[in-house]
């Protein structure tokens, strides 16, 4: 392969690396219901922070044409939120509290209401 081919496979990588960087950029700030719910440790809030700080930083442990870290970063964060949420009893999908089905209630056709 010659040098422009090795260009052209390098630029596509890393155009695939930062899409998916993006992507898990976006689910990061589609997750901010979570971010105030008052069950989820602060820990796992300041994660998600710092994993957004970290990502938009032009400081990187490895070179930004390689995204590898922000994309593993980004999904520590998520991963370390949604557990907290889980366990915090939050559903992830609308950011309230679960609850338990209530009991079912007995219609009496002598009840008013």
């Amino acid at each position: 392969m010659d040098t422009t081919a090795w260009l052209v496979l390098g630029a596509v990588a890393a155009l695939i690396m930062l899409a998916l960087a993006v992507v898990l950029l976006v689910r990061v700030f589609r997750a901010r219901k979570l971010l105030v719910d008052a069950g989820i440790p602060l820990r796992s809030k300041a994660l998600v922070w710092a994993a957004v700080i970290y990502t938009v930083s032009p400081v990187d442990l490895l070179p930004d044409p390689v995204y590898l870290d922000d994309i593993g970063f980004l999904l520590v964060a998520l991963r370390s939120l949604h557990s907290a949420a889980a366990a915090a009893g939050v559903r992830t999908g609308t950011g309230t509290r679960a609850t338990t089905p209530a009991a079912p209630v007995e219609h009496r056709p002598d009840a008013v209401g």
